[in-house]
């Protein structure tokens, strides 16, 4: 997707973010169709120093584009003992509760926040019941959806994953109406009202097809970035916070096999792995598409190793 957005023209890598509008404690940004984790990057910095300044900083952008993992942008402001959070539209894929259409993207939230103790709250969530992209690994990997992902064009739940891929309408967080599907529906609102609606992005139905990618058009995403310094609160909040989180770690599970996990802690330990092993693992099909990336842009391709 992003290499196909440069190649087309779609987006302008060289282009350079600015600030449209700013005070204190806020900031509207146009990036100006550079890749997405430039306008973030150049965003959440702007909101570091402002939270820093004033205790609360409040940013949005227009004019970008995909940008990539949300948690990545809110983790930054953690790092700097803030509370960070980052939202972004995308492309139409949710079906709102009763609808055979998609109108609004998978619209992911992330809060992470810094504790005590080397615990910190890691939260990054699409408003779909799943990202897309795990729809496509399914279709990759030639196996049935689970239930409660996604409608065909019909506005059944289907769990095939080739007609889920083509009819391009993910269930919300929660599934149907009668398993509180409306409350994902509501939360992906609630991220567009901050990004695309908020920045003067394009937004909801404005957002040109996930499909359509690289076709040229740019794609005028919307971003949200907050930083909060939680020292302008109840002192103590990284004790409180860690102690919530090792607390929840040790209540007794439904399975013993399954202990209670925290937010975030499936992907700490997948990281602390990868760090410990110097590797990364990814699935045949992840690495069949990125060596015909690598032979269509004549480079390199990753070098692998297979698992013993």
């Amino acid at each position: 997707m992003y290499v196909n957005d440069i190649i087309s023209g779609a987006c302008k890598p060289n282009n350079e973010p600015e600030v449209l509008k700013e005070s204190a404690s806020t900031a509207w940004i146009d990036a100006n169709n550079v890749l997405g984790a430039t306008a973030s990057h150049f965003a959440m910095d702007i909101a570091i120093k402002k939270a820093k300044e004033t205790g609360v900083a409040w940013v949005t952008v227009k004019g970008s584009n995909h940008n990539g993992m949300a948690g990545f942008w809110a983790q930054k402001a953690a790092d700097k003992g803030l509370i960070g959070m980052a939202f972004t539209n995308t492309s139409p894929l949710l079906a709102p509760t009763r609808s055979k259409q998609s109108a609004l993207g998978t619209n992911p939230i992330s809060v992470v926040a810094p504790a005590s103790q080397g615990e910190s709250f890691y939260l990054d969530m699409a408003t779909t019941a799943v990202a897309v992209g795990k729809i496509e690994m399914q279709r990759r990997k030639g196996e049935p959806l689970p239930a409660g992902w996604a409608q065909g064009p019909d506005g059944r739940e289907t769990r095939d994953a080739d007609l889920a891929f083509e009819t391009g309408c993910l269930m919300p967080l929660g599934g149907g109406e009668g398993t509180s599907g409306y409350k994902g529906f509501g939360l992906a609102a609630m991220v567009e009202l901050f990004c695309g609606i908020s920045a003067g992005a394009n937004y909801g139905h404005h957002v040109r097809s996930w499909s359509h990618s690289g076709d040229g058009g740019p794609a005028n995403l919307g971003h949200c970035f907050v930083a909060v310094d939680p020292k302008c609160f109840a002192p103590g909040f990284g004790d409180r916070l860690a102690e919530s989180i090792q607390h929840w770690r040790q209540l007794e599970p439904t399975d013993p096999n399954l202990p209670v996990l925290a937010p975030g802690d499936k992907e700490k330990k997948a990281a602390a792995d990868a760090d410990a092993s110097g590797t990364v693992s990814f699935v045949k099909q992840q690495i069949e598409s990125s060596a015909a990336l690598a032979a269509r842009l004549k480079v390199k391709p990753m070098e692998i190793e297979l698992e013993k």
